[in-house]
């Protein structure tokens, strides 16, 4: 089953490869086994992690991640250097590990949320938390009490807690797919903009609006839990 891109089919950014992926990729062509031992290293760890965004299990994430080293190295021959190493590699990944979540029921392609770009009239921040655009003195303004509030009286230990990381990957879980994939590679993965445009297949408008609306859903949900602990 195909997964159409997230934006429609707008061109994401290109990606070049670096001189040392060319360098690379001939070494794995001659069968240099210290080159592929390069590319687990370098590699292993975020594809499994990766691989967990669209599967439950583990195992069923590093059996994806081995399907995906036999798909690259049966593929050395096509790679035409059209888009970094990591990103075909990545590309490769992504598409192994939706194949498998659809075999499982747990991802859903977009083209069964009928326009992809519908979301983009969805807003950032529920209105509830703006005054009335009547309002006497601040239309439009965030309401008293739906102020975002500062963080730098919040002691860091508490911030950086275990209870406070799971409260954020669980408001990472709950995104609707296409924001979780995006804010995950971002924020969680560090990739640069391009790396997850170019892996996912959307353009980067497409990109900033999604990695937004998700920061903000995760924003207020690590606000809500502060608020419980004062």
């Amino acid at each position: 089953m195909t997964t159409l891109p997230l934006d429609g089919g707008a061109t994401p950014p290109h990606s070049t490869p670096l001189p040392e992926d060319v360098q690379l990729v001939q070494r794995l062509r001659d069968g240099d086994e210290s080159a592929f031992e390069l590319l687990l290293e370098r590699y292993q760890t975020s594809m499994v992690n990766v691989a967990l965004m669209y599967v439950r299990e583990r195992a069923v994430a590093e059996d994806v991640v081995q399907e995906t080293w036999v798909g690259v190295l049966q593929g050395l021959s096509r790679f035409e250097g059209r888009s970094s190493l990591k990103t075909w590699i990545f590309s490769i990944l992504v598409n192994r590990a939706k194949t498998r979540a659809q075999r499982e029921g747990r991802y859903v392609p977009i083209s069964e949320f009928g326009n992809p770009d519908a979301e983009s009239s969805e807003p950032a921040v529920s209105a509830e938390r703006f005054n009335p655009g009547d309002h006497p003195r601040w239309p439009h303004h965030w309401t008293s009490a739906a102020m975002p509030r500062s963080w730098d009286e919040i002691p860091e230990e508490h911030l950086l807690s275990q209870e406070t990381r799971d409260v954020i990957r669980r408001a990472i879980e709950s995104l609707p797919p296409n924001q979780r994939e995006v804010i995950t590679l971002r924020d969680v993965q560090e990739w640069a903009s391009d790396e997850v445009c170019n892996v996912l297949g959307i353009s980067e408008t497409n990109q900033r609006v999604l990695l937004h609306r998700a920061r903000a859903k995760v924003r207020q949900a690590l606000e809500q839990y502060l608020q419980r602990q004062d």
